[in-house]
């Protein structure tokens, strides 16, 4: 098996802490609960970044996890895990839906302990086609049978249709929503879209709330906010304009 080096910044505590609530609430639903999808309704709501983190930390945790980069048309994750590979021989996921490789040539092992990866190393304009075909359930029910987790990074459901049909392949479903930004009408189709798909709903995470007076001791949790569910967000320094970290409930609503 092939390897590719990712970078993953550490997180502030607050945020850290969050994310572990975030990945205790993804283990506690249970068994047949494999596939799991995050999404968001629009783009830059921090999907990809909770993503990333959400796999570092079930891996470290010790579950064999693989993270999938659904995300064909505008993958970030190349850029967010700082990863150095050859688009132009690199296999990915937009090979082996064009039936250009197989899956053992584009399942990765990464440095991170039981962490693996399936990444999109070349940008599709249309891959909704591809993702109807059946070798992509194929490879999701194949990574599930070899993995305890497989973490789906999957485009915006308001922005194409991708999202509402990966979903459908989907165990389970996290919904990624950036505080005062999301229109609730916008909310409330994501979710129904979600129902819809016959996709299980986890929870959902409140990125970026700032909900200050909730202060917890030294640990400056005063800055981070409760939300849709129980959620959390940060901006770094150096990247104002990147997406960020948050956690969820699994039992919250679309309410």
């Amino acid at each position: 098996m092939n390897q590719l080096n990712v970078n993953l910044p550490e997180l502030p505590y607050a945020v850290s802490e969050a994310m572990n609530r975030l990945r205790i609430n993804i283990k506690f639903c249970g068994k047949n609960t494999r596939k799991i999808l995050l999404t968001s309704c629009q783009p830059n709501e921090g999907k990809s970044t909770i993503s990333s983190y959400l796999w570092k930390m079930l891996a470290e945790a010790g579950f064999p996890t693989v993270l999938v980069d659904v995300d064909l048309r505008k993958s970030v994750m190349k850029t967010r895990f700082q990863m150095d590979y050859d688009d132009d021989t690199t296999m990915g996921l937009n090979h082996y839906l064009s039936g250009m490789a197989e899956y053992e040539d584009v399942v990765y092992s990464t440095n991170i302990p039981n962490g693996y990866m399936v990444p999109c190393t070349q940008l599709l304009e249309n891959p909704s086609a591809l993702l109807e075909d059946v070798r992509f359930k194929e490879l999701l029910n194949t990574l599930s049978e070899n993995y305890r987790f497989v973490i789906i990074d999957s485009p915006p459901l308001g922005s194409v249709a991708d999202g509402a049909l990966i979903a459908s392949l989907c165990d389970g479903a996290v919904l990624v929503v950036r505080a005062g930004t999301t229109p609730r009408t916008l909310i409330k189709q994501s979710l129904y879209e979600i129902q819809q798909s016959g996709c299980r709903l986890l929870g959902t995470v409140l990125n970026r709330a700032d909900v200050k007076g909730r202060a917890y001791g030294k640990y400056g949790y005063g800055k981070y906010g409760y939300g849709y569910g129980y959620g959390y967000g940060y901006e770094p320094k150096d990247k104002k304009n990147s997406s960020d970290s948050a956690a969820t409930d699994k039992n919250s609503s679309g309410n």
